[in-house]
């Protein structure tokens, strides 16, 4: 395997293993015990399949930045990779992108109906907070809850999605679009560093510019790949944002326009890392946005 190009990725390659395994025991029948087959093989398709666990490892490095360590902070790391991936199940829906291809394979209501996709989306989402809830520090329990649920939901990534649909087919502008992607991408993003500070007894507050930066970034490649990579480098289907009418950066600015835009919060992240002086793992955190600003997938 040749040796990572950057920090950010060396630290993915590091974490990875713990957080597949720590996955891979949540949804155990020790550590979910009575759950009918069919349903824990669509739950585990999603969970464990070839994701790439970037939220979670935003958590976890979050959580080192601070002083705090993996272990306490594992629970909301896989929490947020849980939330992830029920909203991956959802996106995919007939009802709503109506997508075939997710991460080089069918996706789950194609490879397992329509209503199981639908039952393990909605499992995986009340898994995650099953997770936080099974941590011993109540305070600690019930900002994490907050912050979590805050992001997923109504004012989040739901009402992201919400937005998304109500866009698509008509002229918007940019302040309309990155308005849509904070909630639909960016609010969990922002979640998995707020619990990983969190966790190790942070201010969460102190990061919001730098998470603000991180998820408008990632949204925003996300958006030139979809215009400029083949169906089998992304790993699902290509293009289909400007075929489904779908408002994104590139609509708005073009191609051009959204690198520049891409490469003003690569700054941005990196101009508000100076002000939070992290303990630990400066050089992760400040290759994490130009990780994100190069990745091909």
């Amino acid at each position: 395997m040749p040796t990572p190009s950057s920090d950010f990725r060396r630290w993915l390659l590091e974490v990875r293993p713990a957080v597949d395994h720590a996955l891979a025991g949540a949804l155990s029948p020790t550590g979910l015990p009575d759950v009918p087959v069919s349903l824990r093989a669509a739950m585990a398709y999603s969970l464990l399949g070839n994701g790439k666990r970037v939220r979670p490892a935003l958590c976890l490095l979050a959580a080192e930045a601070c002083g705090g360590s993996v272990a306490n902070a594992m629970p909301a790391a896989i929490a947020c990779e849980m939330i992830h991936a029920y909203s991956l199940i959802h996106d995919d829906l007939p009802c709503m992108d109506d997508d075939a291809l997710r991460r080089g394979r069918p996706t789950v209501h194609v490879q397992f109906t329509e209503a199981v996709a639908v039952l393990s989306g909605d499992a995986l989402q009340s898994l995650a907070f099953q997770t936080l809830a099974a941590q011993t520090d109540v305070h600690l329990i019930a900002a994490q809850v907050q912050q979590l649920a805050c992001a997923a939901g109504a004012s989040g990534m739901v009402g992201g999605q919400q937005l998304d649909m109500d866009a698509e087919g008509r002229t918007t502008d940019l302040a309309a679009v990155l308005k849509l992607h904070s909630a639909k991408t960016g609010a969990l993003l922002r979640a998995a560093i707020f619990l990983g500070v969190s966790s190790a007894g942070g201010l969460p507050l102190a990061w919001e510019a730098y998470a603000n930066s991180v998820g408008r970034l990632f949204q925003i490649t996300d958006d030139i790949l979809d215009a400029t990579s083949s169906t089998a480098e992304l790993g699902k289907t290509a293009g289909k944002d400007s075929s489904a009418g779908k408002a994104t950066v590139v609509a708005v600015l073009g191609l051009e326009g959204a690198r520049a835009l891409a490469a003003a919060e690569v700054a941005a992240a990196l101009a508000a890392l100076d002000t939070i002086a992290p303990i630990h793992r400066r050089a992760e955190l400040a290759d994490l946005p130009r990780f994100l600003g190069t990745r091909s997938a």
